[in-house]
């Protein structure tokens, strides 16, 4: 009987230490987080043609957004209005960033009217001297900033234009190749427009000046590297005919 005992007894240690060597099953892993949200983004103008000198008020909404641009406006709330006294017909670019990315909207206000009066005749040594002394600004990529470096060169055209009062002229908004075609227009229409709003800042009339945006259809170099897209990514000065 003392055998079976201690049998028994010996039996239970072994399986006792095969129970405490056999290792716990790990918890399964937390799923990864969801993805942050893409922003939404709008914008309205209301309304959105309008005489010369007349306002109007553009509307927004975003959602998932901690960013919040409209050029010529700067940062804003993710929500609001405000009315605004456009000089020519604009497109107002609105850019939502936010965690989950990056998500813009335009808004066109066409003005009409305003009385500008046509150019007087421009002599061949006016033509001559604005080839000469009127030089375009460039754009760094996917920006519509003038930057530091250009901004004598539109002071320097802004004299020019102050000694020729005659001498009517557009800006044109040029892009690079990449992105969409409905994008880059309204990129290149801002880069007009920021390059206007320094010329009449530095003392040029607005009725003086004209902007148009080709976006990238009309590029001054079609070769596909950096050096090449600096070219394109430009406000050129042209003569208004």
């Amino acid at each position: 009987m003392k055998w079976a005992m201690m049998v028994v007894v010996l039996a239970m240690m072994i399986v006792g230490s095969a129970c405490s060597n056999k290792k716990p099953t790990p918890p399964p892993a937390a799923p990864p987080p969801p993805p942050a949200p893409a922003p939404t983004a709008t914008i309205t103008a209301n309304p959105n043609t309008v005489n010369a000198g007349q306002p109007t008020t553009l509307t927004w909404q975003t959602t998932n957004a901690t960013d919040v641009t409209i050029d010529v406006l700067g940062s804003v709330d993710p929500n609001g209005s405000k009315q605004v006294t456009p000089v020519e017909s604009t497109t107002y670019h609105l850019v939502a960033k936010g965690s989950g990315g990056t998500q813009d909207a335009t808004a066109r206000v066409t003005v009409s009217g305003g009385g500008a009066s046509q150019p007087d005749e421009i002599s061949l040594s006016d033509q001559q001297a604005f080839a000469k002394y009127v030089k375009d600004i460039y754009y760094d990529y996917d920006a519509y900033t003038v930057r530091a470096a250009d901004q004598a060169v539109l002071q320097a055209n802004a004299n020019f234009f102050k000694q020729h009062p005659n001498i009517h002229f557009t800006i044109e908004g040029h892009c690079d190749e990449r992105g969409s075609t409905e994008y880059n227009l309204a990129l290149g229409d801002n880069r007009a427009s920021a390059a206007k709003n320094a010329i009449v800042q530095a003392g040029i009339p607005a009725s003086s000046v004209r902007t148009i945006s080709y976006g990238k259809e009309k590029p001054f170099c079609t070769e596909s590297n950096e050096q090449c897209w600096q070219q394109n990514r430009r406000a050129h000065f042209v003569i208004s005919k």
